[in-house]
């Protein structure tokens, strides 16, 4: 069985097999070489240029895989499929923003694509974990604490990790990625431009995720969801 690891856990560092040494262009470009010449390489088909930017950023693709897709196995694959991405089509990249900016939109859609495949938990019911309101606008059932808002460091601690990431798992993919995304601290705008979204649509899921993780959280330990 994989091991699930949890959204703010620390995770070990990606020792890839995917990186190879290219002894054509090995004289050209170096280790630290500027960013716009090694990705101008690496768009022209260069292996060297390929393994200068893997190496850069192999680790940080495969925190925010292991985040996203909740174990090391399945991170290890994205992180080999991204690249791989990375490599076919750096053409379509176009400068317009941050190399780092694109990158992360290919993570994004790669990881997306295996939680589609291989969702495995069963279907929950959103709705029973969301709050219920009266006519007049008033809570039907008084509201838990919204801890929502500091779902970070301070209170994803001991057993609620495993609490909050099977909650996580729970979720749809697409907002599984954008609640994950916006914990990792991406932007809404970033967010919204990797997934091909409105800002406004990120944000009513991610509002929506929330309530949820909030009501999951709270029958856990024993309050009402609503």
């Amino acid at each position: 069985m994989e091991k699930a690891v949890s959204i703010n856990e620390p995770t070990r560092d990606f020792h890839p097999g995917l990186a190879r040494r290219s002894e054509n262009n090995a004289e050209f470009l170096h280790d630290d070489a500027p960013e716009n010449l090694v990705v101008e390489q690496l768009q022209a088909g260069d292996n060297r240029a390929f393994d200068i930017i893997f190496n850069r950023y192999a680790n940080r693709v495969y925190r925010q895989a292991v985040k996203l897709v909740g174990n090391d196995a399945d991170a290890e694959e994205v992180v080999q499929d991204s690249f791989m991405l990375v490599f076919e089509k750096a053409k379509n990249f176009r400068g317009d923003s941050a190399f780092s900016s694109w990158l992360y939109r290919v993570t994004l859609n790669v990881a997306l694509s295996k939680i589609r495949r291989h969702k495995k938990d069963e279907a929950v019911d959103i709705e029973a974990y969301l709050p219920r309101f009266a006519e007049d606008g008033h809570h039907l059932v008084r509201p838990v604490v919204d801890w929502s808002k500091d779902l970070d460091q301070q209170l994803i601690d001991g057993e609620l990790k495993s609490i909050v990431r099977k909650a996580i798992d729970q979720l749809g993919a697409i907002d599984k990625v954008i609640l994950v995304s916006d914990l990792d601290g991406y932007s809404n705008r970033e967010i919204a431009d990797a997934l091909n979204l409105t800002v406004q649509a990120v944000k009513a899921r991610l509002h929506r995720a929330r309530l949820f993780l909030r009501g999951k959280l709270a029958v856990e330990l024993g309050y009402s969801a609503a």
